[in-house]
């Protein structure tokens, strides 16, 4: 089905708001970490841009989003010096982190989906893209600050929700039903499993063992 994405308004206000929401957990990561401004910032970038430009490559788009669009790149810098300048006590920080990174993976989630369709990709491969779109940024993040990648460990529900939401937009772009609403409430579908996941311990499964 070829849709343009100028049909899709919301896409693009999904996309920015994804970017400074991820940004602002880059921000406040760094921050945590003591970085300075500078790396404040590049960490606000690489988590804000990251997924977008694994995205882009996968998808052979030259060049990536992360270094040829003004208005994301301004997102990425306004979201860390909200956090430069107004984060919270650092003690809470971990908690604030949790749930902008569960928002960064909503919204990457159905706008990395979509991009991939748009580029012709199939729905499987749209998929593929919307996942690395949702969860590259905080993979980025966590390995600039020395953490294990939380899509890695703890097996936390972090990819499968990404994928529900990715698998659920490429279906409704299939019926042709890819408005403001549908998208939007496919995001917060995203966001709701995730913290769900997160207050009531949901966990995938771990290494298999042979009953005894």
């Amino acid at each position: 089905m070829d849709v343009d994405l100028a049909q899709v308004p919301v896409l693009p206000v999904l996309e920015v708001l994804g970017v400074v929401v991820a940004a602002m957990s880059g921000a406040l990561a760094a921050v945590r970490k003591q970085f300075d401004v500078f790396g404040i910032l590049v960490l606000a970038w690489a988590t804000g841009l990251g997924g977008g430009v694994l995205r882009d490559v996968l998808l052979g788009a030259v060049p990536p989003v992360g270094i040829s669009e003004p208005r994301l790149m301004l997102a990425a810098v306004v979201g860390g010096l909200v956090m430069y300048f107004g984060h919270p006590r650092l003690e809470r920080a971990r908690r604030f982190i949790v749930v902008l990174d569960a928002g960064a993976l909503a919204l990457f989630s159905v706008v990395g989906t979509v991009t991939g369709l748009e580029h012709g990709a199939t729905p499987l491969a749209s998929v593929v893209v919307g996942v690395v779109t949702a969860v590259g940024g905080g993979v980025l993040r966590d390995l600039l600050t020395g953490e294990v990648p939380v899509v890695l460990h703890q097996r936390q529900l972090y990819a499968i929700p990404a994928m529900a939401g990715a698998a659920v937009t490429a279906a409704l772009w299939a019926l042709g039903t890819t408005g403001a609403v549908a998208l939007t409430a496919v995001a917060v579908g995203v966001f709701a499993l995730r913290l769900l996941a997160l207050r009531f311990h949901l966990a995938a499964p771990g290494p298999w063992r042979a009953p005894r």
